[in-house]
């Protein structure tokens, strides 16, 4: 991994480091970032961390199909890197963090196990008649091995118990009802909504429509050969402006050239695409209407106020037992045949915000609750005291301007 001033021979620990050292004895934690969602759910987390001299945090990035762009997000961040292979063959450390199962099974070290968006929404095609093949609750997805069980699996709801209990009984000892970073900071952020419009550079007599796709075959992205020009042409330009926020998975899987290309002409036109990057919740909350699927960045948006228009719900995809599955039963569903800007003013009439609160609350039992909650496990784990302090939820900080949102050339014709 380029850019995090270690060799093979020089981590954390290393024999050939300690000399290099100014700091020396503090307790490693290891955060394992499988892909850039990963990533960005792991840094709420060891923002926990912070200010505590006893704790040394160092990042490693496992193979994955999906792993681009994860070096490039940790050299800007700073971190220090170790490549896989060594930091699987390391036994110093005292906690790893992380979002997704894959390679954690040859962590050495106490792990705990998070989910990397909002709960537990998707399943696995083909298992459209089981309750208990939800992504992230599977046997093994949490004993990848087989055998060992993290030192913790961090649930967002309660609710969540009875999925595992029957996907993976014997995880529900080390089972902990958290809560959910993403709900908190979207929480704690809704009173700077105008801001967040400023800064983006909405007008006051603008609306500002989110367009927002996970990734998949059934994702709304999908739908963006005719949904994005049709944006362009329906909508009075000078009254609606459209960010499209697009799961760092879908830059990952065709990479950022092609997604670029795909995208430049409507690019070119005024629709501004957020690089997978960018933190898209202060985006979210700025939104005056969202067109979304069933990813999490839909579901959060229940959190916001904005009428929701669904693109896609595909029904073999969503865990029954979510609140996903409940959005796609109340939120309009989008259509070819009807004009986009009155299916907008549709949602708008038809939106209730009592249903829209009802999703949202599904979202975590433990709301506002996460970073003491998080804090207190993390702590525990390590068999450190916390800070004689309480960890405080920072509101999201202000999102650069639409129009700065510049995109890369791609040598598509114009």
């Amino acid at each position: 991994m380029s850019g995090s001033g270690l060799s093979t021979n020089d981590g954390p620990g290393s024999a050939g480091s300690r000399q290099w050292l100014t700091l020396v004895g503090q307790k490693k934690v290891l955060a394992v970032a499988h892909t850039v969602p990963y990533a960005k759910r792991l840094c709420d987390v060891l923002a926990l961390l912070e200010d505590d001299f006893r704790l040394q945090v160092v990042f490693t990035a496992p193979p994955h199909a999906l792993g681009g762009g994860v070096a490039e997000y940790l050299g800007r961040l700073g971190g220090m890197a170790l490549p896989w292979d060594e930091a699987v063959r390391m036994g110093c450390f005292d906690l790893a963090l992380a979002a997704g199962p894959r390679g954690v099974a040859k962590v050495r070290a106490p792990l705990v196990m998070l989910p990397h968006g909002a709960g537990f929404l998707k399943r696995m095609v083909g298992a459209a008649e089981s309750r208990d093949n939800v992504c992230g609750l599977r046997r093994e997805d949490l004993v990848p091995d087989g055998g060992t069980l993290p030192a913790a699996v961090v649930l967002p709801h309660r609710d969540e118990l009875s999925g595992l209990a029957r996907s993976c009984p014997e995880a529900l000892g080390v089972a902990r009802v958290v809560g959910d970073p993403t709900y908190d900071r979207i929480k704690a952020s809704l009173p700077l909504r105008a801001e967040y419009r400023r800064a983006l550079g909405v007008a006051d007599d603008q609306k500002l429509v989110v367009v927002a796709s996970t990734w998949g075959p059934r994702a709304a992205f999908g739908r963006f050969e005719w949904l994005l020009p049709r944006l362009l042409s329906e909508l009075p330009q000078d009254v609606y402006r459209t960010a499209v926020l697009v799961h760092p998975n879908v830059w990952a899987g065709h990479g950022p050239w092609q997604l670029r290309a795909w995208l430049a002409r409507c690019e070119r036109q005024g629709i501004r695409i957020m690089p997978p990057e960018a933190d898209w919740r202060s985006v979210l909350i700025a939104a005056d209407r969202i067109v979304g699927d069933h990813g999490s960045v839909t579901l959060y948006g229940t959190l916001t106020g904005a009428p929701i228009l669904l693109a896609s719900s595909p029904e073999q995809e969503i865990n029954p037992a979510s609140p996903a599955a409940v959005l796609a039963r109340t939120a309009p569903a989008l259509t070819p045949a009807y004009p986009l800007a009155a299916q907008l003013e549709y949602a708008a009439a038809e939106y209730r915000r009592k249903d829209a609160v009802a999703i949202a609350s599904a979202i975590t039992s433990q709301p506002l609750k996460f970073n003491r909650n998080m804090r207190r496990l993390m702590y525990r784990v390590l068999g450190l005291g916390q800070p004689a302090h309480p960890p405080v939820t920072r509101p999201l900080p202000l999102p650069p301007r639409l129009d700065s949102w510049t995109p890369a050339e791609t040598g598509a014709p114009a």
